[in-house]
């Protein structure tokens, strides 16, 4: 492996040297290139002596210009470890001031990011904003840890250790290297909320976003599958112009875009956020503010699920969700059974940056077996690759 180590200004800035001391000893090749702010926290002369090579600090030194365009172009990883604040903001915005940034735009290689700052910077809506966009522009976002800080407060925000992002690392690298796994199989993913209309300006919905079946739809591509997006009102979009992506607003559209490619698909995954209940009587006009109460009668949506998971076939792959907010491994097995999936993906409101929102999430993978797989909380990208390894395992064994 040829892997660019970035280096930003944090006091975790200490463990890059165990982490280049690791991918070295495995047979890496490591180029340093650090932040001018990193040099405050560890010496280039100890990165250097570690890696074997000449650690950039910028783009041009006394021995010449250091092509960042080369660089990029010869890495198979670009690893940002750790990650400022400060940096992750340049790198969501395209600003480049220095040669890490500017490597980073250049690169045509996958991109991890090991964040680092304290537990306040890091729960900042412009982190997590900046963080949303790295991830929608493909980069591998490394969770951070809990526990105690510099500042001595005890939250999120510590850099993971250097052995697990040396692990994710290769894990990810040793998997997009090899041949797709899901090479000339159909998908379908549903994602988002569906709006049942009340009146031309109102109607029932709810929080979801999309993210999560939108990072599946990217990873069943990235995978080599042929995917259909079924999406329902959301903001977000998939990436990879490979999709195709039908808009729908309502739980009956969306019944009726499935079925209509269901027969033809190998993979099944609901992941939208289908309401269970409409307004039983559409109002052609706004409804009026009006002394007293106003009552909602509300009949039952089209059950997707359950009337796909019907006409299933046996060498179909069909999963779901199961978002529950109490008594939840009960209700998700009881919906695994009744929908007739291959297995449902269990997550709780009840689980810090779970559910609908957030860039991350907190999943369990349920088995018609009885078997139960748990993962620790992850970005959405991250989750969705756990997701779709299942879904590859049950698709194709060999490949598994």
């Amino acid at each position: 492996m040829k892997i660019i180590l970035g280096i930003s200004g944090s006091i975790a800035a200490y463990k890059a040297a165990h982490l280049t001391r690791l991918w070295v000893k495995k047979g890496a090749e490591v180029q340093v290139l650090m932040t001018e702010a990193a040099a405050g926290f560890i010496s280039p002369l100890t990165l250097s002596t570690l890696s074997k090579r000449p650690v950039f600090s910028d783009v041009s030194s006394e021995s010449g210009w250091n092509n960042h365009v080369e660089l990029g172009l010869w890495a198979d990883a670009v690893v940002i470890a750790p990650a400022s604040a400060n940096t992750l903001a340049k790198l969501a915005n395209g600003l480049c001031d220095n040669i890490l940034s500017a490597v980073y735009l250049s690169a045509r290689c996958p991109v991890f990011v090991a964040p680092a700052m304290d537990v306040d910077m890091w729960r900042h809506p412009a982190t997590r904003e900046n963080i949303r966009r790295l991830e929608q522009h493909g980069v591998r976002v490394i969770p951070v840890g809990h526990g105690e800080l510099a500042s001595g407060l005890v939250g999120d925000g510590r850099m993971a250790e250097p052995e697990e992002i040396a692990a994710l690392v290769e894990k990810n690298l040793s998997h997009q290297q090899g041949a797709p796994r899901l090479s000339g199989k159909k998908a379908i993913v549903t994602a988002g909320p569906t709006f049942e209309p009340l009146d031309p300006v109102r109607f029932i919905g709810n929080h979801s976003s999309g993210k999560m079946g939108i990072a599946l739809a990217e990873e069943l591509a990235a995978e080599g599958a042929e995917v259909t997006l079924v999406l329902g009102p959301s903001v977000n979009r998939p990436d990879n112009p490979s999709i195709r992506v039908i808009p729908v607003m309502s739980a009956q559209q969306m019944y009726e875009a499935c079925a209509g490619v269901f027969p033809a698909s190998d993979i099944v995954v609901l992941a939208a956020a289908v309401a269970d209940y409409r307004p039983k009587i559409f109002s052609e006009t706004k409804i009026k503010k009006k002394e007293g109460e106003l009552t909602l009668d509300l009949e039952k949506t089209v059950d997707i699920a359950a009337t796909l998971g019907k006409e299933k076939r046996r060498e179909q792959v069909f999963a779901g969700f199961a978002l529950e907010t109490n008594d939840e491994l009960n209700n998700a097995l009881k919906k695994l059974e009744k929908k007739n999936f291959d297995f449902i993906v269990l997550n709780s409101l009840q689980d810090a940056g779970a559910g609908f929102g957030h860039d991350t999430n907190k999943i369990a993978i349920l088995q018609r077996d009885g078997a139960r797989t748990d993962f620790p909380l992850k970005s959405k990208t991250e989750v969705a690759r756990d997701i779709v390894g299942e879904i590859v395992r049950l698709a194709n064994p060999k490949a598994g």
